[in-house]
């Protein structure tokens, strides 16, 4: 499956694994990239040392390209960008922020950058900054998210139109079939996460794991509009949000609520209450744990089905 994606990152297959905080630690990335995608380390949920210690166990664990996911709004930001130059990492995925903060110093260190964007806006901002690629975001991803509620399926082509830069779809995309789809609409790659959050190779909470595979459609949410919106799972704390906004919290009042460490309560030690549960729309289509290697080899079976199908019956 040669692309600009696979020729950009060296891999066999163009599947990208979303960086994701508190699920994204050496084994999904490190699984990910053994069975031809490219993993990402999830920053975001790392002190410097931690990611010190991830980085460490990934080059022993793969001798395939792998990279790290790094948002901008965090405020050690500086200190894991130092680390990532010092510790030889090949490529960096930036988010949540403005694409020509870090891209210059990565790119003078031999580093192979790509930016998460949600808007058409951005993407001239990206290549300006001199990103190798973009990742293009739906609103249907999980975590957190942009204001504008564009869905992938009309984002993906707003972006296409806009840049010739490699695209990766991302929001919504778990199987073969949302592979083909994204294709179709001028997408180099995916980027899956909720799917990969899902695996045995995860280290989200087993609570967490069972709480996704419960999830219906209309499952989660998308909350905290007026601060940082992130969609969730609807449970205890998602409604206490939603009541706090209803009544007109403010911001630091919100900010305070989230600063308990929800996610982390959440997502990796398992409280279903007063946790935060990430995770994108596509949960409702998730009703598994498989191992990293089974889900690539089926999104790739059902992708080579779907392209096979359509070109000799039209139809699937």
């Amino acid at each position: 499956m040669s692309n600009k994606i696979t020729e950009l990152f060296n891999i066999k297959y163009p599947i990208i694994q979303g960086g994701m905080v508190w699920v994204s630690g050496w084994k999904l990335a490190s699984a990910v990239s053994n069975n031809g995608g490219l993993g990402l380390l999830g920053a975001g949920s790392m002190y410097p040392e931690v990611l010190k210690e991830h980085i460490s166990k990934m080059k022993t664990a793969t001798d395939k390209p792998w990279g790290v996911n790094v948002p901008l709004l965090y405020p050690n930001v500086e200190e894991l960008i130092d680390i990532i130059i010092e510790e030889g990492v090949k490529i960096v995925f930036t988010s949540a922020g403005n694409p020509a903060k870090f891209t210059s110093k990565l790119k003078a260190a031999g580093i192979t950058v790509v930016h998460v964007i949600a808007n058409s806006r951005f993407a001239k901002k990206c290549e300006d900054s001199g990103v190798d690629a973009i990742v293009a975001e739906g609103f249907e991803a999980g975590g957190h998210n942009s204001r504008e509620e564009t869905t992938t399926m009309v984002l993906i082509p707003q972006i296409r139109k806009v840049t010739n830069l490699p695209l990766i779809a991302a929001g919504g995309i778990g199987t073969g079939r949302g592979m083909a789809a994204a294709t179709a609409l001028g997408a180099d790659g995916i980027q899956i996460g909720s799917r990969f959050a899902v695996s045995k190779e995860s280290s989200a909470h087993p609570n967490f794991l069972n709480k996704v595979l419960e999830a219906n459609e209309g499952g989660t949410v998308l909350t905290l509009k007026q601060l940082a919106p992130v969609r969730l799972i609807h449970n205890k704390f998602s409604d206490e949000v939603d009541a706090a906004q209803k009544r007109g919290a403010t911001p630091e009042e919100l900010k305070e609520m989230l600063g308990r460490g929800r996610a982390k309560k959440g997502m990796f030690e398992g409280d279903l209450d007063e946790g935060e549960l990430e995770i994108g729309q596509v949960s409702s289509l998730i009703n598994d744990i498989p191992s990293v290697s089974e889900i690539i080899t089926d999104v790739i079976k059902e992708y080579n089905e779907v392209v096979t199908c359509l070109s000799n019956k039209g139809t699937y």
